[in-house]
């Protein structure tokens, strides 16, 4: 709970002895335990302490207006903290419509690079965290990206695209097993915007392919995101195979299988982004 919530383990004591806003359940070894409600809670509670609130004031209030609180005050909330707490909740309930207009709204405030770099993706790890420990199920993650994934879409789709003589061009896919394109559609984005032009093969993508899109498109890069291991080598034997196929492709690759192959890797030509700022150092835009 406080790992989650950002709220002291001293502090929720003493909401539970002095206002009994939870109950909390003990195992046989006379250890406290919480529930989904009660981290549901204590996230609105945190978060209105956060905005003024007084936590007498707050004991006083059920949890539907705790929420409707919550709610009418993250469409107004500053500072990425806070922000990365609204959409938290919004996905503990499965609330659609409360987490995309929250998105839309910090995406008019900050634009939608920033809110990536600041909010979606310090988001992702600290639900990756609620993962392990069992707080949310896999349905949480594919329901937040399946919403984030469609605002990047559509931001692509709406970009005016000008075809520029010194856009390089650029191949992006994810290989055979790799299914998580949340990053790659991001890094389509980026590159979009800086002016050049790129064919986004998407996830799942068999080598074949690659081959035979290569040879019609011949881009002057080639990305790639590996985050899981490969069936049948490993990811410095998928890069070098890249650099070995495509002599005359820039190889770029991310993740974690990528980037912790780095010592195995062939070919110094090989461009490994350790993170997503790194990533976008890479495209300078097009004049």
């Amino acid at each position: 709970m406080e790992v989650l919530s950002g709220v002291k383990a001293h502090t929720i004591r003493m909401w539970e002895q002095r206002f009994q806003m939870f109950e909390p359940r003990r195992t046989p070894g006379n250890i406290r335990y919480y529930n989904d409600s009660d981290l549901k809670k204590l996230l609105n509670l945190s978060f209105l302490t956060q905005q003024g609130y007084k936590v007498s004031i707050l004991a006083r209030m059920s949890e539907d207006e705790l929420s409707r609180r919550v709610v009418d005050l993250s469409l107004t909330c500053t500072g990425d903290e806070s922000r990365i707490q609204s959409l938290t909740m919004h996905m503990l309930q499965l609330n659609e419509t409360g987490f995309t207009q929250l998105l839309s709204v910090f995406i008019r405030e900050s634009g939608l690079e920033r809110v990536m770099l600041d909010i979606v993706f310090p988001f992702f790890r600290a639900i990756g965290f609620m993962w392990q420990t069992g707080t949310i199920t896999p349905a949480h993650e594919h329901f937040i990206t399946h919403l984030i994934r469609q605002k990047l879409i559509v931001s692509i789709d709406q970009m005016d695209f000008v075809q520029r003589e010194n856009a390089k061009r650029y191949l992006l896919f994810l290989p055979e097993g790799e299914f998580h394109e949340l990053g790659l559609l991001f890094a389509h984005f980026v590159i979009r915007s800086r002016g050049h032009e790129t064919i986004y093969l998407g996830a799942n993508v068999p080598y074949g392919d690659l081959k035979t899109v290569y040879a019609i498109y011949k881009p002057q890069a080639i990305m790639c995101i590996l985050t899981s291991a490969q069936a049948d080598m490993t990811a410095s034997e998928y890069l070098n195979q890249l650099q070995t196929d495509f002599p005359n492709a820039q190889i770029m690759a991310s993740g974690k299988f990528a980037l912790d192959s780095a010592d195995e890797i062939a070919s110094t030509d090989i461009l490994l982004m350790r993170d997503f700022p790194d990533l976008i150092e890479q495209f300078e835009p097009v004049c």
